[in-house]
């Protein structure tokens, strides 16, 4: 089967999302690949799909228990034979989980790293054909990820160590360069492709709020998302049961989750939770949640998280359907004084990193700016917008406050203090404080001592907050940050530059339907949609598997909007493939067709195509299009790369298939012909022609463009 039908048949989606394809296509051609996609991008599929088409089985690494399960259980329910080993396990369990394997009944095993060292497994991957191994979460290989796990540290040793080295995959949603680079070198990737599909998540709206009561926000906020699905991050263990009591007695169906539970509670906790007993889970900021629940419609931040990649990946389990979904952190300036108390009481040694990090997210706090480009350019993207309509600095009402003057202030005091102290001295002095500290060094006889008597401190911090997010002062230093003045400084102070300070009208309603019209939610029936929820619980207790793995919330949509009430028009529906259709489809056809006769509806919308994974796999016109740029524009592959938005290797697989087809296009000058005999004598050599074992041979310089050039051209002379 290709990967197209593959996806069909057990996934149930015509057409790839942004960036699988590519990914997939250079996995079956046996190279290194390492992803950075979102959550919720599709990163499994990337790996699933040529475990299917490979020989032999692959290997998948998984930090996270609940998502092995969660993934195993998914696949089993579409019809790929997958298992996991980790500590879940009973003796028994394992030892027939072994015996399974030894058998050859899974094309996909999830491992935990710890399970992956042992000499047991070693054994055992030396006796298997191990065509591939996938690496989740890769960016806990990194002292400089938000998630550094030592074990991960060892990977590439094992897999050096065995008979045959597979394929090696690795997947991550967040990254910065130095996170990349990591990940690259300590898991020994081999000349990998290497492809950032883009942090933006579109379907995500994301605010940041500060309430003058979190209690009350959150009260009002959860009263206008009833019968929704969410987590609520926070800071402490006392805070999380503080939350957990307060919402069990407003009547909210809610679990907790942090580590002063025993094991046994907190697996219950996340199964009531993932199988939809509780609409609401509670949980620490370190929880890393591991699973694939689908349908999650909001992710709050009670506290602030001590980092933006944290934050963005906590955030990002909202939204995996593709659905609207909310991100909402509420902010406190006591956040800030909890996470400086956990940095300096963390394992980690390297406080100058969590601190600049800790500078960065508050910054995210305090900005004015769209707050969707903030988080793309901290993760090094180039956003093509400045308001992104979708985001509660660019989509709520504002009112604009020209703080020139207290800017004037604030920065004429920190030159004053000759930019040595920090924001609570700069406050002080400014608010006309009689402490010893400032008379000590004589700052009461400043001129700007005083000045700003009418603000109470916190205020003041807030502007020196904003100052600093907004980039016209620099905050240098770890625990103790001192206060300098940034080049736009001058600006305001010798060049009248205005400063205005936006502040948002807060609501905690969900956003305005048109604020994002893309990712508005179909206008589907609410009735049928409740009355297929019910169903989908009753299946998935009679499957013993959490309901979102059924179908997702987006497919019962789509099945509200379009009734389907044949197997052809349900297998149209996003996220039915042929496998669900066959178990499930006729107890959810027959649902629908009764709604439809009951209800006497006649006229419904007709479905053309599924609404999500609209990345379509490149084709031949799009291959034309790369023809007819190189043959007749005369563009060169980087050239057509920048113009069309591809990565070169894209543009390169579509000439290549136009040479193979025997289209009129000469590819010389674009291979490198210096090595022309070495790459002739190479593929002579090899007798399984696999591209990784002929690159193999051959010099740095030579490229899989140059091989796959000479290989067809051999062919070529075959045919003629």
């Amino acid at each position: 089967m290709t990967a197209n039908e593959i996806l069909k048949k057990y996934f149930g989606y015509d057409n790839f999302r942004t960036g699988q394809a590519e990914i997939i296509n250079h996995i079956l051609e046996r190279e290194d690949c390492l992803g950075i996609m979102p959550t919720g991008a599709g990163k499994s599929i990337c790996y699933q799909i040529p475990a299917m088409i490979f020989d032999g089985v692959t290997i998948v690494i998984s930090p996270l228990i609940s998502l092995m399960k969660d993934q195993v259980d998914s696949l089993n329910q579409v019809g790929i034979p997958a298992t996991y080993i980790n500590s879940s396990l009973a003796e028994n369990e394992y030892l027939q989980t072994i015996q399974n394997i030894y058998h050859g009944m899974y094309k996909i095993i999830y491992v935990a790293p710890e399970r992956f060292f042992s000499d047991t497994f070693i054994g055992m991957l030396n006796f298997l054909n191990v065509s591939m191994v996938a690496i989740d979460e890769a960016h806990c290989v990194s002292q400089w990820g938000h998630d550094f796990r030592p074990s991960y540290c060892e990977i590439s040793k094992v897999i050096s160590s065995l008979n045959k080295r597979p394929i090696i995959v690795s997947f991550t949603a967040t990254a910065t360069q130095v996170v990349k680079d990591d990940i690259i070198k300590l898991l020994d990737l081999r000349n990998p492709f290497v492809l950032t599909t883009g942090f933006d998540r579109e379907n995500l709206y994301f605010s940041v709020q500060t309430p003058e009561s979190k209690k009350e926000f959150l009260l009002n906020f959860l009263e206008e998302h009833k019968n929704m699905s969410g987590i609520i991050y926070c800071s402490t263990r006392k805070t999380v049961d503080e939350v957990y009591e307060r919402l069990c007695n407003y009547g909210y169906k809610v679990s907790k989750y942090h580590a002063g539970m025993s094991e046994k509670n907190r697996s219950f906790s996340q199964d009531d939770f993932v199988y939809d007993r509780t609409e609401i889970m509670v949980a620490t900021n370190a929880f890393g949640m591991g699973i694939d629940k689908s349908n999650v419609r909001y992710v709050i931040h009670y506290n602030m998280p001590s980092d933006l990649e944290s934050y963005y990946q906590e955030a990002g389990r909202s939204g995996r359907d593709g659905d609207k979904a909310e991100c909402v952190l509420l902010f406190s300036r006591a956040d800030i004084v909890t996470n400086k108390f956990l940095i300096e009481h963390s394992s980690e040694n390297n406080h100058t990193n969590e601190y600049q990090k800790l500078n960065d997210i508050v910054d995210y706090c305090n900005t004015s700016k769209c707050l969707r480009s903030y988080i793309l350019e901290y993760f090094g993207e180039t956003p093509n917008f400045n308001n992104c309509k979708f985001c509660s600095n660019c989509d709520s009402e504002i009112e604009i406050t020209d703080i020139t003057t207290d800017s004037k202030k604030i920065l004429s005091c920190i030159k004053r203090m000759n930019e040595r102290f920090g924001a609570g001295l700069v406050a002080d002095v400014l608010k006309g404080s009689k402490s010893t500290k400032v008379k000590s060094f004589g700052f009461d006889s400043l001129s700007t001592y005083g000045i700003m008597s009418e603000y109470s401190k916190d205020t003041i911090r807030d502007l020196i907050s904003f100052l600093v997010a907004e980039g016209y002062i620099k905050s240098i230093g770890d625990k103790y940050p001192i206060l300098t003045l940034d080049v736009k400084a001058n600006n305001v102070l010798f060049s009248d530059t205005q400063v205005v300070i936006k502040k948002k009208i807060e609501r905690i309603l969900r956003p305005e339907k048109n604020s994002k019209d893309d990712f508005e939610s179909l206008p589907f029936d609410d009735k049928l949609f409740e009355i297929l929820r019910e169903l989908r619980i009753e299946v998935a207790k009679e499957n013993n598997v959490p309901p979102f793995i059924i179908f997702a919330d987006v497919s019962l949509k789509q099945m509200s909007t379009y009734y389907p009430i044949d197997m052809d028009s349900m297998l149209k529906i996003s996220g039915v493939g042929s496998f669900k259709l066959e178990k499930y489809g006729d107890v959810f056809i027959e649902t629908i067709r009764n709604y439809v006769q009951e209800h006497d509806i006649t006229k419904v919308p007709v479905l053309e195509k599924t609404s999500i994974n609209s990345e379509v796999t490149p084709k031949v016109d799009t291959k034309q299009v790369s023809y007819e740029l190189y043959t007749k524009d005369g563009k060169s592959i980087k050239e057509i790369s920048e113009i069309r938005g591809l990565t070169e290797r894209t543009i390169e697989g579509h000439l290549l298939d136009c040479y193979e087809n025997g289209m009129d296009i000469d590819l010389v000058k674009e291979v490198n012909t210096k090595f022309e005999n070495d790459i002739y004598n190479a593929i002579n050599m090899c007798s399984s022609g696999r591209l990784r074992e002929i690159k193999d041979m051959l010099p740095e310089e030579v490229s899989y463009f140059d091989i796959k050039y000479y290989l067809i051209k051999i062919d070529r002379k075959i045919d003629n």
